[in-house]
């Protein structure tokens, strides 16, 4: 018997399914939360806690935190590096961080 496995993802806020859903991490007061967002409901985000990023102090950094920059547009659009690292027949997840490995190929690349 054959089985179909369908991967849905869905956007945590607004419902909507999408390839350009991704995963998020963010903590806050020593609570790590992850949760889903397409690219409009994740800019959402960024804007209602811009005045907190500006504002707050950075504690350091870790591989985590890096790749969690990365997606906050510190760095390139990872959408832009999946497309790029799919035409060159590299494995990249549709969602979730990108890890950094990929996005140092890209930069060397761009």
């Amino acid at each position: 018997m054959a089985q179909r496995v369908v991967t849905l993802f869905i956007d945590d806020i607004t419902g909507d399914e999408g390839e350009d859903i991704a995963t998020h991490t963010f903590s806050l007061d020593g609570v790590s939360y992850e949760i889903d967002l397409g690219q409009d409901t994740y800019q959402q985000l960024l804007d209602s806690l811009g005045p907190y990023f500006r504002a707050g102090r950075k504690v350091g950094t870790s591989r985590r935190t890096k790749a969690v920059r990365l997606a906050a547009g510190e760095g390139p659009d990872p959408v832009k590096v999946r497309e790029w690292a799919r035409s060159q027949g590299l494995d990249v997840n549709a969602r979730g961080r990108v890890p950094a490995e990929l996005v140092e190929k890209y930069r060397a690349a761009h």
